[in-house]
């Protein structure tokens, strides 16, 4: 392979520069342990004063205090010749209907009782541009048809349009904009947050806030919502939430799930983000029937996994990506499985990379078209280990002679001047080049080396499967 990579190189006039890979970071297995969260979809929720939350449970520099202790009920208002809603909020009495006027209200507002607060489409909730505009942190409460704008910029206090410190409340069809963070759950559980529409300040897009952040918090539904321009939606050690039939459009990561089990994600539709959906050091969940649409850019992938187990991914539209399915040392734990079934991959640069040579992965009953590359290693290995069963390959080379729908001999995927760009990343930028194809045919036609067999699929299927899958296409 060294001397292929020499004639490349002589050949492009590329000169490639290896960098070594960063070294003693905790391993995920031990993180996982530690935190509690071990693949079995299980949680250890920690208490507010638990040494393992480090710096984050004792966010003392933020406005609405830190975890273990009450925000304080504000008593100025933020902007001057607006009506404090904080006054009319003390005034209503527990387990009320809180009907707003029309107009502009001035925060910041703590509501700590159970309280329907409804904005009739018409109420507006001003921060002034300072900490965060609206917390709740109460149980069974009802926040509806509202505008949150106009928060602080500060990312050390977390400022937020909405905090969310309590359980089982209702929060929907707020419109959310100007602000570094949209909605920020921390230990709260069971809560709705549904058909509200949320968009950051208009900075570069690392220094945008997350516009939904779930840290600690369990089996909540995100649904309906539309999220654009804004940093990431994540959910830190937060298990068994369901995200269905959102949108997000213009941000880094659609969703992206830390040390976060048994995550649903259904229906959702989600353009030229960076990342659709990753999940690190998560084990549980199914990433089903979604759009992923033009995840591009250098880090563009529509579903990644880094050292997780025991995911689903079904039914989903996954086109025009620079990677459709990436796979780093996943799956991690022994004895589980990353499934990959009955998707459309197609018209992508990679279909599915994996980083390392690993098995462990079920790919079934996918369709594999136009896509540049099928399949990539990221290092010397192949993806042969993993189960190939099933799948319709655009670009495979037999017939079907008795008509049973699967073709007459497998599907072999091989690598031969590709290996130069799988395990040179720097190089693929050439990989397209008149020179490289001249080598990749030399290579087929006389190879230097034995070319590596990166997948078989013994029974690939031989016509196009028509549309069945019921992911969101609106």
């Amino acid at each position: 392979m060294l001397g292929r990579l020499l004639v490349a190189g002589v050949a492009c006039g590329l000169a490639v520069v290896l960098f070594p890979s960063p070294g003693g970071a905790e391993d995920a297995l031990t993180a996982l342990r530690r935190t509690g969260t071990v693949g079995s979809g299980a949680a250890l929720v920690a208490e507010p004063d638990d040494s393992r939350l480090g710096a984050m449970a004792e966010p003392a520099a933020a406005a609405w205090g830190g975890l273990n202790e009450k925000a304080p009920i504000p008593t100025e208002a933020r902007v001057s010749g607006l009506p404090f809603l904080q006054e009319l909020i003390n005034q209503a009495p527990a387990g009320s209907v809180l009907k707003l006027k029309p107009g502009r209200y001035s925060g910041p507002v703590v509501v700590d009782k159970t309280l329907t607060i409804d904005g009739g489409g018409a109420a507006t909730v001003d921060g002034g541009g300072k900490g965060t505009v609206f917390v709740l942190q109460a149980n069974d409460a009802v926040l509806r048809d509202l505008q949150l704008t106009n928060s602080g910029v500060s990312h050390d206090s977390d400022d937020a349009c909405l905090n969310v410190r309590g359980d089982r409340n209702v929060i929907e069809n707020l419109r959310i904009d100007d602000c570094l963070f949209g909605i920020d759950l921390k230990m709260s559980n069971e809560n709705v947050l549904r058909g509200n529409r949320i968009r950051s300040k208009p900075f570069d897009l690392g220094t945008r806030g997350d516009s939904l952040r779930l840290w600690y918090s369990h089996r909540n539904l995100v649904a309906d919502n539309l999220i654009e321009d804004s940093r990431d939606m994540v959910a830190w050690y937060s298990n068994a939430n369901h995200y269905l039939n959102n949108v997000a459009r213009r941000s880094r990561y659609s969703i992206h799930f830390m040390f976060a089990a048994d995550n649903l994600v259904e229906g959702n539709r989600f353009y030229d983000n960076a990342v659709g959906v990753n999940v690190m050091y998560s084990g549980g969940g199914a990433i089903r029937n979604n759009l992923f649409s033009h995840a591009n850019g250098p880090t563009g992938m529509a579903v990644g996994f880094k050292e997780a187990s025991n995911v689903l991914v079904e039914g989903n539209e996954i086109v025009y990506c620079a990677v459709g399915v990436g796979l780093d040392m996943s799956p991690f734990e022994p004895d589980t499985t990353i499934t990959i079934r009955g998707n459309r991959i197609a018209y992508n640069g990679i279909g599915v990379s994996f980083l390392s040579d690993k098995k462990g992965t079920i790919i079934e009953h996918n369709v594999f078209e136009g896509n540049l590359t099928q399949v990539a290693m990221g290092d010397t290995g192949s993806a042969s280990r993993n189960l190939w069963r099933g799948n319709y390959w655009d670009d495979y080379q037999g017939f079907d002679r008795d008509q049973d729908g699967v073709g007459d001999r497998p599907h072999e995927l091989y690598a031969y001047t590709d290996q130069l760009w799988m395990e040179v990343p720097y190089a693929r930028f050439f990989r397209n080049a008149p020179m490289m194809e001249t080598l990749d045919f030399l290579e087929r036609l006389a190879p230097f080396s034995t070319p590596v067999m990166l997948l078989r699929d013994e029974q690939p299927v031989f016509n196009k499967p028509p549309e069945t899958s019921k992911r969101s296409v609106k």
